[in-house]
């Protein structure tokens, strides 16, 4: 129930937490070694001068089990800012307990108070719970879409060209 789930902004003294909690859902994805993000640099782009990206924890009792990080972009066809749902995590412990939800409508409300036309996010093909979970709630794969990134080396080729 909603109602039993405190969300808000996180604030620099939950920095510890919510790099705990990244590290935890790169290990769910088996991605742990792509994890470089310290303490520092997440600091500094959640509560430094101006921030561009915002993350929200999830509380129970007290006791922190999830959060979510977010930023937003914009769409030139619908001329209006959307909302990208960088990471959604939950500890495992307390999955099944609607903290997810909880967190999905809270920033489905961020997302209408900011005039968003959208509200996005990816998930790997292979998490099944996810993609039920996402699904149940209404949201649609974009399969028409294929994303692409620029790292290391070819994006500072890119950029000296």
């Amino acid at each position: 129930m909603k109602s039993d789930f405190e969300i808000l902004r996180a604030i620099p003294e939950d920095i510890t937490i919510i790099i705990r909690f990244i590290r935890e859902l790169a290990e769910y994805e088996n991605a742990i070694d792509l994890v470089h993000a310290t303490e520092d640099d997440l600091s500094k782009a959640l509560f430094g001068a101006a921030p561009r990206v915002w993350a929200d924890i999830c509380r129970r009792d007290g006791e922190a089990i999830g959060f979510v990080l977010y930023f937003f972009n914009f769409s030139t066809w619908t001329g209006r800012h959307g909302l990208f749902l960088e990471d959604l995590y939950v500890s495992p412990q307390h999955r099944g307990c609607g903290a997810g939800k909880a967190l999905l409508s809270h920033l489905a409300q961020v997302a209408l108070q900011h005039d968003c036309a959208r509200f996005e996010w990816n998930v790997l093909d292979w998490n099944k719970p996810a993609i039920d979970f996402y699904e149940s709630l209404g949201a649609e794969p974009q399969s028409e879409w294929v994303g692409y990134r620029l790292t290391g080396a070819a994006l500072t080729a890119l950029a000296e060209s």
